[in-house]
């Protein structure tokens, strides 16, 4: 157990960094050019590790499983062991229960923890894209708030003074579209109502109908527009970040495919461990590693099925039942030909 637990600990945090760093990269584009503050970009990290542990678990696992066991083989440990009278049943019972514990963590992270943390996921970026800053703009590049409703463009900004020159908004409200443009743009915090206000100097204002030719055009000296919308934001419904509870009640192909992928991750866990013993077989003279490549492929083709056969449910393509289960039959089924017979399909390979 601990030869299993040691190697899953040190790849998964290796993993777990690497994956950080790539998710750190795709949101410092967002933060520098001020779509996202950088608290937000912590968050967002530290919420798609979480989500992504319900994978990186399993994997580390998986292969850690079979190189734990490949270097007792290797060492001529496990022929020592079988000549004393361990049963290859014996060695399986420690993969067995380790396997049994991270399941649970598993499971816990894939019914509960994923989907909060989508939902903190998606309600973050919505909170920063809806409540814009104009301190975070940078000279000359044009920004969506709202999901597009709004586009804010300055020609240079004082990040000093939080003031704008040359500022251009276009907003898109039901049947009306609205132009602004001004000289000069600060921003400030309304007094009355604590929230943060943009307000143009030596400007004009466009309104148009979007469905006749009526519309306006206002000069003004000085208008102020509010940037934050209403504190409660409507958010669309994502399968990803519903609880599990509310998908186990639906009749909907894309939340049963999206329940059944959350049951199968503590299973798959269980089977890919288990399977990592009869894939760690191999002679001394062959190493540690010589199964690895073999492992690495089987969960690749496991994994890829089981994401397809996920979408295939959604779209309507495959039934719910017996819905993504049957991958699981196959992988249990791989498992079992591979405990049952190993001597001759290792004698084979060894020819």
């Amino acid at each position: 157990m601990r030869e299993i637990i040691k190697p899953t600990v040190a790849v998964c945090g290796i993993l777990v960094f690497i994956f950080g760093c790539y998710m750190a990269t795709r949101f410092l584009a967002d933060a520098l050019v001020g779509e996202l503050p950088g608290t937000t970009i912590i968050k967002l990290i530290l919420l798609r590790i979480a989500i992504a542990l319900e994978v990186l678990l399993p994997t580390t696992l998986y292969l850690s499983v079979v190189v734990a066991l490949g270097r007792l083989y290797k060492d001529s440990e496990m022929t020592a062991l079988f000549a004393c009278g361990v049963t290859p049943a014996r060695v399986m019972r420690p993969v067995f229960y380790t396997a049994l514990a991270i399941a649970a963590i598993v499971a816990s992270l894939s019914l509960f923890i994923r989907p909060w943390a989508y939902d903190r996921y998606y309600k973050l970026k919505a909170h920063a894209e809806a409540h814009f800053d104009l301190t975070r703009m940078n000279d000359g590049t044009f920004y969506e708030t709202e999901g597009g409703a709004r586009v804010i463009y300055a020609e240079k900004v004082d990040h000093n003074q939080d003031e704008a020159e040359r500022v251009f908004i276009r907003t898109k409200r039901d049947d009306t579209l609205q132009v602004i443009y001004a000289r000069q743009a600060s921003q400030t915090m309304d007094r009355a109502t604590g929230k943060q206000i943009i307000v143009f100097t030596d400007g004009h204002l466009y309104e148009f109908s979007r469905t006749g030719e009526e519309g306006r055009v206002i000069q003004f000296g000085q208008s102020a527009m509010p940037l934050e919308p209403k504190d409660n934001l409507r958010l669309k419904y994502r399968v990803k970040s519903a609880s599990s509870a509310s998908l186990a009640r639906s009749d909907n192909s894309a939340d049963i495919a999206e329940f059944q992928w959350r049951l199968s991750t503590p299973l798959a866990t269980l089977l890919l461990a288990m399977l990592g013993v009869p894939l760690s077989r191999s002679s001394p003279r062959r190493g540690k590693y010589a199964k690895v490549t073999t492992a690495v492929v089987i969960f690749a083709v496991y994994y890829n099925l089981s994401a397809l056969t996920k979408k295939w449910i959604e779209k309507g393509v495959l039934d719910t039942i017996p819905g993504i289960w049957w991958i699981q039959l196959l992988l249990a089924g791989l498992l079992l030909v591979l405990l049952w017979r190993p001597p001759m399909l290792f004698l084979r390979r060894g020819r």
